[in-house]
């Protein structure tokens, strides 16, 4: 017995699935003919399922913190921090971030913040074994790359990849030293580097964690401006993870 060809289709693919109901109807048609029944023609319907949008709503938790921060207002710095420390809700560590609107793009550096950022900084000096695993796609696994001048040849082959993830190195945020195993010690201690996004002048940087002493805070914030340099910046907002921003009077 010869058996016809299966045609197969994917379900949910709708265009597919028409196609291949409508050429059979019409070949039952063609039959009928044949065999000198009357043939009345019905269109083929085809039922599109629509997705379902799940709408997401803003947490209660969130709306309770935005109800305490006057958007209207800039706050001082401590205002600023006492006001995220009594809103944060929940129940982890939170880290202090910047958002920080600047004139220009393009600005970037590195400064050392007094206090540290709570965070484990991974510092990774650039040699040929770490060059050769990210040609393959290893995972980049880094938050600071620093490299020695002669290396830096030997780095443009993955410049694409390091760029745009702020790893390369570069002399304007002091990550390239003859001696860079005191450089990676040294960053590794709280320095970090800052940039502006690729398309837009903005720089978003830490400062801590929500268990530091506002003191630290403040004093890695003053910092922090410092280096970016007060000129250069249009306004400044302060959050932590989960909480809503609170603007900042610089």
């Amino acid at each position: 017995m010869c058996m016809g060809k299966i045609k197969q289709v994917v379900m949910g693919d709708v265009e597919a699935e028409e196609k291949v109901r409508s050429k059979a109807a019409v070949k039952r048609e063609q039959k009928k003919i044949r065999e000198g029944e009357e043939v009345v023609v019905t269109p083929v319907k085809t039922e599109v399922k629509k997705k379902k949008v799940e709408t997401k709503t803003t947490g209660k938790n969130y709306l309770t913190a935005v109800a305490k921060i006057d958007k209207n207002k800039s706050y001082s710095p401590a205002e600023a921090i006492k006001i995220i420390k009594e809103i944060a809700y929940d129940n982890f560590n939170e880290t202090v971030e910047l958002v920080i609107n600047v004139t220009e793009k393009g600005i970037r550096g590195n400064v050392a913040l007094p206090n540290g950022t709570g965070k484990e900084v991974k510092v990774k000096i650039a040699d040929e074994e770490l060059i050769s695993a990210i040609e393959k796609g290893g995972k980049i696994d880094i938050d600071i790359l620093v490299a020695t001048p002669d290396m830096m040849p030997k780095l443009s082959k993955i410049a694409k990849i390091l760029g745009p993830r702020g790893l390369m190195p570069n002399p304007k945020t002091n990550t390239i030293s003859p001696k860079p195993e005191e450089l990676a010690l040294s960053l590794s201690k709280g320095q970090i580097n800052f940039k502006t996004e690729t398309n837009f002048p903005i720089i978003h940087t830490i400062i801590g964690k929500l268990d530091f002493d506002d003191k630290k805070l403040l004093e890695n914030l003053a910092v922090l401006i410092k280096a970016i340099g007060k000129d250069k910046i249009v306004s400044l907002f302060l959050k932590s993870t989960m909480s809503p921003a609170v603007k900042l009077a610089i």
